[in-house]
């Protein structure tokens, strides 16, 4: 289960990371869409890791909890980076390996 991180609708891109991503694989352009800023571009990191994962025969799903949008439960460094936030707070996540 992919636990929380920024959603697609937050997180903006410039045409370098697109083209890193595209130039490794064509099929990763399926993960950008047109941002309101010329050149760049919004990511949908959930998608994108969920899929890697799936192909690479590993269950996975994402819980779709965004942490840019949701300020009352997550801190976020680009939120508060936009906003010009004197800190942004810590987060920790784990990664858990279970035997079934």
């Amino acid at each position: 289960m992919l636990g929380p991180s920024i959603g697609p609708e937050n997180y903006e891109v410039g045409p370098e990371f697109v083209q890193r991503f595209v130039e490794a694989d064509p099929a990763n352009q399926d993960y950008f869409t047109p941002s309101k800023q010329a050149g760049h571009a919004m990511f949908d990191l959930n998608r994108y890791t969920v899929e890697r994962l799936l192909r690479a025969g590993v269950a996975a799903s994402a819980i779709g909890r965004c942490t840019y949008a949701d300020e009352a439960s997550f801190f976020s460094y680009r939120r508060a980076t936009h906003r010009k936030e004197p800190d942004y707070g810590r987060q920790i996540s784990a990664i858990v390996l279970e035997d079934r």
